[in-house]
């Protein structure tokens, strides 16, 4: 019996990166999965998002691990396209047990500043809250919601030394310190029901995400063309621990702790898996 045996996890985000790996983790402990992502490119981000090519492939790894699994092309930014791949699912599976909130977008250096400050927040805050929205209403007893925060959202950013500068990544902290908030309420209201919900905070993640250059130009500002050998050796300074990043396993560890029965009594919890970055920014506290 794998640890998230017969349970149901609606996934967001989950054509690569972290959403790939948080389905195909809980699939290998007997999950079966309701994944969606976009799968088209958002114009105002600097990067490329998946394509329904990496879609299929989430679904083959899946597969490979003899789970079911419903896929669907959908963004998270749009409530009704939210309700209905929960919809699919269950009308496939019957139940659902697990939501990750996972699909995030980065805006650092996002063109033009305005539209790309909406696309973070519509698709990280909006996102997560149309994702978990869609999902309140099938959920009974022992169920779990997880939403992915980041470190970023912990960090003590008070200070703004110029205003305006970057929209897209601002709107990136403002959205995951303000869906923290969200899921910390939730948990709250929640808990007499006995429903869980949590809030993941990696660190940097060895992602499309992180690997492309409107994130290595956030970490060496002093080259116009940043490579990866560039950025690199500057993505330490986000942990204590000597590593430049994690890996999207160690994030979906995580996840398959919080969506199984092991967690049952943990729920209104900010779980870092940061390499110590907390650490760097605040002292001891209760």
């Amino acid at each position: 019996m794998g640890r998230v045996e017969g349970k149901v996890a609606f996934v967001t985000g989950a054509a690569r990166g972290q959403g790939r790996s948080h389905a195909v983790k809980l699939a290998s402990e007997g999950a079966d999965i309701i994944a969606v992502d976009i799968c088209t490119d958002i114009d105002s981000m600097g990067y490329s998002m998946a394509t329904p090519e990496d879609l299929e492939e989430t679904v083959r790894l899946v597969e490979k691990e003899g789970r079911r699994i419903v896929a669907i092309q959908a963004d998270v930014r749009d409530a009704a396209q939210m309700e209905d791949a929960v919809a699919q699912g269950i009308a496939e599976f019957g139940r659902l047990d697990v939501v990750v909130a996972q699909a995030g977008v980065a805006g650092m250096k996002g063109e033009p500043q305005t539209q790309a400050w909406t696309d973070v927040v519509n698709t990280n805050l909006v996102g997560t809250m149309n994702a978990v929205h869609a999902a309140l209403p099938h959920l009974k007893a022992g169920a779990s919601i997880i939403a992915t925060g980041s470190t970023a959202a912990l960090m003590d950013v008070s200070k703004v030394d110029q205003p305006g500068k970057d929209l897209g990544g601002v709107a990136y902290v403002f959205s995951k310190r303000a869906l923290s908030q969200f899921i910390d309420t939730l948990a709250t209201h929640l808990a007499p029901r006995m429903i869980r919900a949590n809030v993941l905070h990696p660190t940097n993640c060895n992602t499309d995400m992180l690997q492309s250059e409107p994130m290595y130009r956030s970490f060496r500002p002093d080259l116009e063309h940043p490579r990866r050998e560039d950025a690199e050796p500057a993505f330490g300074v986000q942990q204590a621990m000597p590593i430049p990043y994690i890996e999207p396993e160690d994030s979906s560890n995580m996840v398959l702790f919080l969506a199984s029965d092991e967690s049952r009594y943990v729920t209104g919890m900010q779980m870092r898996v940061d390499g110590g970055g907390y650490l760097k920014w605040y002292d001891y506290h209760i």
